[in-house]
C-alpha cells in the first residue's frame, strides 16, 4: 500500500480516536454499556469513512478539525451497523475479537447499538463549531444521516430476504450493496463536502464518487470473505458461503455451472453446518469458474468510475488522498 496514504490513515485514526474518547468518556455509565459500544471500535478498523469525510472537506477547500465531529459521527453509524450485523449472523468474531454480543449478550448489544446510532445526532448538533458552521449546513447533514440510515436498513433487509431466494440478478445484488454500503461512503463524502462548504455540484460529484467506490468495496470484500488469511482477515473464511449471501461471486457462479456443480454448491450455500472441506471444495468451484477474477474486474472498473467522478477537482493533497484511497480499495487484504 502507499505508505504516504497509510500515514494519513493513520494520522486520521488519532485525531478521530481522540474526538470519540471524548464523546464515549469513561465517566459516563453504565460502564458497560459504554464499554460495549466502544468495543470494536477499539479493536481497531481503518478509520475509513471518516477519512472520507476529512478528505472531502479538504477537496472543496474547508478545514478538516471542523469536520472532525462528523468524522467520529460516521464512525458510530459505521459501528452501530457493525454491532447489529453480527447478532443478525450471529458472528462471534470480528477485528480478531469476540463480538459484542458473545461479551455482553444480546439485550446490551442492541441497546449499544442503538446509543452509538443516537450519539450520532449529539454529536453533530452539540460538537460542531456554530461560530464556523452555518445552523443550514448542519440540517443538510442531519438530513443525509437519516436518509443513509433508512438505505442501509433497507439493504440489509434485502441481504436477508435475498438468502431465501434460490438465485439473484446481478441488478438485484448492485441494488442491494448500493444501499446496505454505498450509501455510509456517501454519507461520509457528502457530509464532509457540505461542512466544508463545498458547492452543490461539488457535492453531487463526491457522492457520486463514493457510491461507485462502495461498490468496488463490497465487492472486494466479498472476494476477501473467500480467499483471505483469517487471521489476517479478523473473521472467519467462508462465512458467506454458510449464511446463503447472494455475492457477485456466486451469481456468476451460478449462472456458469453445470449441473453437478450447481448441485454441489447449493448444497453447500446456506448450510451452517457446511464442513471446511465442503466449503473449501466449493470455493474450489468458484475458482474454477473464473467468478473471483471476474468480480475483480468489475471492482477495477467501478474504481474507474469513481476516480472520473474527481477529474474536475484541482490537484490537491486531498484529491491525491481519495485517488489513492480507491487503489487501496482493491489492494487491501482486510
Amino acid at each position: 500500500m502507499n505508505h504516504n496514504l497509510v500515514k494519513q490513515l493513520n494520522d486520521v485514526s488519532k485525531e478521530v480516536n481522540l474526538t470519540i474518547d471524548k464523546i464515549l468518556g469513561k465517566e459516563f455509565k453504565p460502564r458497560e454499556l459504554y464499554n460495549a459500544s466502544k468495543h470494536l471500535i477499539n479493536a481497531g478498523g481503518k478509520r475509513f469513512r471518516p477519512f472520507l469525510v476529512l478528505k472531502s472537506c479538504e477537496i472543496v477547500g474547508g478545514q478538516t478539525e471542523v469536520a472532525l465531529p462528523v468524522a467520529a459521527a460516521i464512525e458510530f453509524i459505521h459501528n452501530f451497523t457493525l454491532i447489529h450485523d453480527d447478532i443478525m449472523d450471529n458472528d462471534y468474531k470480528r477485528r480478531s475479537v469476540q463480538t459484542v454480543h458473545v461479551l455482553w449478550g444480546i439485550p446490551i448489544a442492541i441497546t449499544a447499538g442503538d446509543m452509538l446510532y443516537a450519539k450520532t445526532y449529539e454529536t453533530i448538533l452539540h460538537n460542531i463549531n456554530l461560530k464556523k458552521v452555518s445552523s443550514k449546513r448542519i440540517l443538510r447533514i442531519l438530513d443525509a444521516v437519516t436518509e443513509a440510515t433508512v438505505s442501509i436498513c433497507e439493504g440489509q433487509a434485502l441481504d436477508i430476504l435475498f438468502e431465501q431466494r434460490p438465485e439473484i440478478s446481478e441488478e438485484d445484488y448492485f441494488k442491494m450493496i448500493g444501499k446496505k454500503t454505498s450509501a455510509l461512503l456517501q454519507l461520509a463524502t457528502k457530509s464532509g463536502a457540505i461542512i466544508g462548504g463545498g458547492s452543490y455540484s461539488q457535492v453531487r460529484k463526491l457522492d457520486k464518487f463514493a457510491y461507485y467506490a462502495g461498490f468496488s468495496f463490497q465487492v472486494i470484500d466479498d472476494i476477501l470473505g473467500l480467499i483471505a488469511e483469517e487471521n489476517v482477515l479478523g473473521k472467519p473464511v467462508g462465512n458467506d458461503i454458510r449464511k446463503g449471501k447472494k455475492t457477485l461471486i456466486i451469481i456468476h457462479t451460478l449462472a456458469h455451472a453445470n449441473i453437478d456443480q450447481r448441485r454441489q454448491i447449493l448444497s453447500v450455500l446456506g448450510n451452517r453446518k457446511a464442513s471446511v472441506s465442503e466449503i473449501q471444495e466449493t470455493i474450489q468451484t468458484i475458482r474454477s469458474l473464473e467468478s473471483i477474477a471476474y468480480a475483480t474486474k468489475k471492482a477495477e472498473e467501478f474504481v474507474e468510475k469513481a476516480k472520473l467522478q474527481l477529474y474536475s477537482f484541482p490537484p490537491t493533497p486531498a484529491k491525491k488522498a481519495l485517488l489513492n484511497i480507491c487503489d487501496y480499495i482493491l489492494s487491501r487484504t482486510f
